[in-house]
């Protein structure tokens, strides 16, 4: 093609759309109230403080939900220490491997119901709760079951004790997912399990309550207290607690970090990130654009390895941009329980204003801002699909993460350019690299310094393939036989 011609840019504006394909929720069971779950019961808080889960889409209160406080958290803590000393470490491994079956099943069994009240909560298309966060869960529940009884092979020639009671803390963009990625190890290995969901996004946890309970786990196994960060903190402190595992923010890490200092307490951190997902001239442009699409706004950008930073080399730059413009004006923003809906509502009103107020930042320190032109619903929390060209390494929407559907572009020329731009964050946690090459593969993921890279292909996750980062974006790893380390001691 002459440098002369120009290309055509795609048209879809067409008179034809999509028609309304909603999930039903005839079938969803939700309380109008919700306690704690507390030694195998649902307990009312003992100061009495309820909060209102809403509907970020509609702004409409779906349950008010119990807000833990101290006195909930040390009854918690005692009962997983009782359920861990009395029962459950006593428990024949394959037996603790059996209850771990048993929820993976009902999980798969109530997947329809579970899926809807995800995105009724959270705000993340039905699509991706029902094809990826739902199944995944129950996966990680069956993986960790298979090695209840296979100890000595994780840890060959060393006996593998647990540890007691963990405290868990897990975030809002994957609530059931987290809860069975933390649940599942922490109950293979024999600890006992004090877990806090995020206090916008609580409702799948306390719906694996239910299943818990119908699982019949051994009352005070798990134990599941809704609340803010107060609720979060007072687990954290607590002196029965022998494990932390959390994830969310780095800042809230750091304080986390800071207050087990001096404890003996084993923790694990999985924190922010600043993923580079890089796309080189020999690369499949089409299926990387595919990638780059799903690395960014796959729930939202409310991930925590999203492909937040592009890096693509000069001699596609423009070919790359201008297809990736033409497929984020395709993309559907609107109600998250529609089958056809691409990109949800945001999770809360205050993630929407931290996502507004980094873009503001972005166009004020010179960086070119381009939106899809795509209707949103006049109610709720919604922002649409979002890139930014002609950014600097110093930008604040380059280094800082943003948690939304909002992508940075930058070109290089030579991979060691690449490697030094992609490693210039305080974090370390995901990336992605796109080429034809195996030997490139290896030589760019090798000077990538971050926990997990994905190879042309984003956002792919596994219950055998350990997950953590590095430099700010955390510590220890979750998932796969690593998974299980943070909560066995070795003799």
């Amino acid at each position: 093609m002459k440098k002369s011609e120009k290309i055509k840019p795609l048209n879809f504006s067409t008179s034809w759309s999509y028609a309304p394909a909603p999930e039903g929720t005839e079938h969803v069971q939700l309380k109008e109230q919700y306690s704690l779950f507390i030694n195998g019961k649902f307990t009312a808080p003992a100061q009495g403080k309820y909060f209102d889960t809403i509907n970020p889409a509609t702004e409409k209160k779906i349950a008010s939900v119990a807000n833990a406080g101290a006195s909930d958290v040390d009854k918690a803590v005692k009962a997983a220490r009782a359920a861990h000393s009395g029962v459950w470490s006593k428990m024949p491994a394959a037996e603790r491997g059996k209850y771990l079956y048993r929820i993976a099943r009902i999980l798969q069994e109530k997947a329809r119901e579970l899926a809807v009240i995800e995105s009724m909560d959270g705000g993340k298309p039905i699509r991706e709760s029902r094809d990826i966060d739902v199944p995944l869960a129950a996966a990680h529940f069956f993986y960790y079951a298979g090695w209840a009884d296979k100890m000595e092979y994780a840890f060959p020639g060393r006996k593998a004790h647990s540890l007691g009671v963990a405290g868990q803390i897990i975030p809002w963009n994957f609530p059931l997912l987290m809860a069975a990625w933390k649940i599942a190890p922490a109950l293979a290995s024999g600890n006992t399990v004090v877990l806090k969901p995020a206090e916008t996004t609580p409702l799948t946890a306390l719906k694996l309550a239910e299943i818990i309970q119908e699982a019949d786990l051994p009352p005070g196994v798990v134990n599941i207290l809704t609340g803010a960060g107060a609720t979060g903190a007072a687990i954290v402190d607590h002196a029965g607690i022998d494990k932390v595992a959390f994830t969310g923010s780095t800042e809230v890490g750091k304080i986390i970090q800071r207050a087990l200092a001096g404890t003996d307490k084993k923790y694990t951190l999985e924190l922010g990130g600043k993923a580079a997902n890089i796309i080189f001239e020999d690369a499949a442009i089409d299926q990387a654009v595919e990638g780059i699409i799903n690395g960014i706004f796959f729930n939202q950008g409310h991930v925590c390895c999203a492909g937040s930073r592009l890096f693509v080399q000069e001699g596609v730059a423009k070919e790359v941009i201008r297809k990736l413009k033409d497929r984020i004006s395709t993309l559907i923003v609107g109600d998250p329980l529609d089958k056809n809906t691409d990109i949800g509502a945001i999770n809360s009103k205050a993630q929407l204003s931290k996502i507004k107020s980094l873009v503001q930042a972005g166009i004020k320190e010179g960086g070119e801002c381009w939106q899809s032109d795509c209707a949103v619903p006049s109610k709720g929390f919604w922002f649409r699909p979002t890139l930014f060209t002609n950014v600097a390494q110093s930008h604040k929407i380059v280094q800082e993460e943003i948690f939304g559907p909002v992508l940075a572009i930058q070109t290089f020329r030579t991979l060691e350019e690449v490697v030094e731009k992609a490693n210039n964050t305080p974090y370390g946690l995901s990336g992605g690299v796109w080429t034809d090459k195996g030997a490139k593969i290896f030589n760019v993921t090798g000077q990538i310094k971050a926990g997990v890279l994905w190879a042309n292909t984003y956002n792919k996750f596994d219950p055998t393939s350990p997950f953590g980062g590095y430099k700010e974006s955390g510590v220890g790893r979750e998932g796969g036989l690593h998974g299980l380390m943070p909560y066995v001691k070795l003799s």
